[in-house]
């Protein structure tokens, strides 16, 4: 699932460039060469079940396959990066530390973490999108065993009763979603609030239609902020988008307020306590023929902090390693409706889950947040939810809502 971004924090990252200067990086100042590493300690943002036992397990594997003991701290996901700052100035950087991909690039930039390809690891066979997010200057600094994305998910009942498919295309997305929109019922749920979270939703359109978000002022971009207006305009959507979270867009479409929603697999669990929800996944439609269905690509990367203790840096780099195995992706795929990384894994693993087929073709072509302006990224995705909500609360045209978000 798609973190809390805390970026402000990060405007930290010089600050904390210093401090490794100064401390030569975290960790121990010790050195255990010739010593046995019998322990590693761990950091992650899951701390709440079911994500934080089904972590545990795969961890847990790891670790007896390499003869070794976790000390493992959780922390709420909003306040990870700055507990990651707090530990590099304290010198108490964990062994192996988890990071939402799209913060990788800013936190290898300052200097804390270890290049992992220089400890023997290679990214060969992992999707391009994950190896885009988790390298900064040629280098690779984490693995990420599985990773998400976002869809359109349906109400089949819902479509069927009013013979209507599911979507390919932009035209067929606001005709259906017109057509299924009656009293008490919205046709489609997304997320369009002020957030980084507004930003993730918007990038299908976007990035379907050729934008880029080096240049949001061109044609492409306003025609997919254009879908979103002429969605709420038309009443096919609810003018509360601009304030609903991806859990309020799932709440509305469980409760059968809404046929069609924009959304990730982590709501599967919550779907499938529902059985009276009949639903399928597309992939994002696209606009015009041709074009390639492109989403962004969610997921939590495991990276190995500088450590002095060289000894205990391989580990933890060994560790790393073992989570991205073909048997912990898959295992780790499976118990959480996530897409292994490794390609050669998605047929077996859509035969497995059903479910999750349009996920998995979905990531295939899935592109990194950082993947074209590395750690700027939260600029751009500053502008495109400002410019949506100018957009969607009447203040802004399409075409010009992005100039007028970046200061233009």
């Amino acid at each position: 699932m798609i973190s809390k971004r805390i970026t402000a924090v990060l405007a930290g990252a010089t600050s904390l460039s210093l401090v490794l200067a100064a401390c030569g990086g975290g960790g121990s100042a010790s050195s255990s060469s010739g010593e046995a590493v019998k322990s590693l300690s761990v950091l992650d943002y899951y701390n709440n079940d079911p994500d934080k036992s089904l972590v545990q397990k795969g961890l847990d594997t790891c670790a007896d396959q390499l003869g070794i003991t976790l000390q493992r701290e959780t922390v709420p996901g909003d306040t990870l990066i700055q507990k990651v700052l707090q530990q590099a100035s304290s010198k108490t950087l964990p062994d192996v530390l988890m990071l939402d991909n799209p913060d990788v690039q800013q936190i290898a930039a300052t200097g804390a973490l270890a290049p992992l390809n220089e400890m023997g690891i290679s990214a060969d066979g992992f999707a391009k999108g994950i190896v885009d997010a988790t390298s900064y200057d040629g280098k690779l600094y984490g693995l990420a065993p599985v990773v998400n994305t976002i869809a359109v998910f349906y109400n089949t009942q819902m479509l069927a009763d009013a013979g209507v498919e599911p979507p390919k295309t932009w035209a067929e997305l606001k005709a259906a979603a017109k057509k299924l929109t009656k009293p008490g019922r919205y046709g489609i749920a997304f997320n369009a609030n002020s957030t980084y979270e507004g930003a993730w939703q918007f990038l299908p359109a976007m990035w379907t239609n050729g934008g880029d978000e080096t240049d949001l002022t061109t044609p492409q971009v306003a025609e997919a902020l254009q879908l979103w207006v002429d969605l709420v305009r038309s009443g096919s959507a609810s003018n509360s988008v601009i304030n609903w979270t991806q859990a309020d867009a799932k709440d509305q479409f469980v409760a059968g307020k809404a046929a069609m929603m924009v959304n990730g697999p982590w709501q599967i669990p919550a779907l499938e306590k529902n059985p009276k929800v009949k639903w399928d996944v597309v992939q994002f439609p696209v606009n015009q023929a041709g074009q390639t269905p492109t989403a962004p690509l969610g997921g939590e990367a495991w990276t190995v902090p500088l450590n002095k203790d060289q000894a205990k840096q391989q580990k933890a780099a060994d560790f790393v390693k073992c989570l991205s195995s073909d048997e912990n992706q898959l295992a780790w795929a499976k118990s959480r409706f996530t897409v292994p990384t490794k390609t050669a894994l998605l047929d077996q693993y859509v035969k497995e889950v059903p479910a999750m087929k349009a996920f998995t073709e979905q990531v295939v072509n899935a592109r990194a947040r950082t993947g074209k302006l590395g750690d700027k990224w939260p600029d751009a995705a500053k502008v495109i939810y400002q410019a949506i909500a100018l957009a969607l609360t009447g203040k802004a045209s399409a075409q010009d809502a992005f100039k007028q978000a970046s200061g233009g």
